[in-house]
């Protein structure tokens, strides 16, 4: 039974929900209903919602497999928080204009360090 990645895919799930949110907001503002009528901040909004669902899902795929195979809590929490903390950087650096560039790098690292690892894991307990 896994227990800890249902936490995390929670919290990244509400995320996203956000994230979705804002680009409707800026959808209706823009007045764009498909595509993104070539407004800037149509497009980057939609960017950052694409930003999380392109690494959110692989990751807590990776994770849940780890729990699954038994990989201990503090490595899934671990996992966890870099996925969520680097999506939460990543969403408010690249989303703000000016965009913060060390958040947005940041929210990369994170989330690169956190698929990296939850990747080893899965191939480490398979031995």
């Amino acid at each position: 039974m896994i227990t800890i990645t249902p936490l995390y895919a929670a919290m990244v799930g509400l995320l996203f929900l956000a994230l979705s949110l804002n680009v409707i907001r800026i959808r209706f503002k823009h007045r764009v209903s498909v595509g993104d009528g070539g407004a800037k901040e149509v497009v980057k909004a939609m960017r950052v919602q694409a930003n999380c669902a392109e690494y959110a899902p692989l990751t807590l795929l990776l994770m849940t497999l780890s729990e699954l195979q038994g990989a201990p809590g503090w490595l899934l929490h671990g996992l966890g928080l870099c996925l969520l903390a680097g999506r939460l950087a990543h969403a408010y650096g690249f989303g703000r204009t000016p965009q913060v560039v060390g958040l947005r790098q940041w929210g990369m690292y994170l989330t690169f360090i956190g698929l990296l690892t939850a990747s080893l894991s899965c191939l480490a307990l398979l031995f």
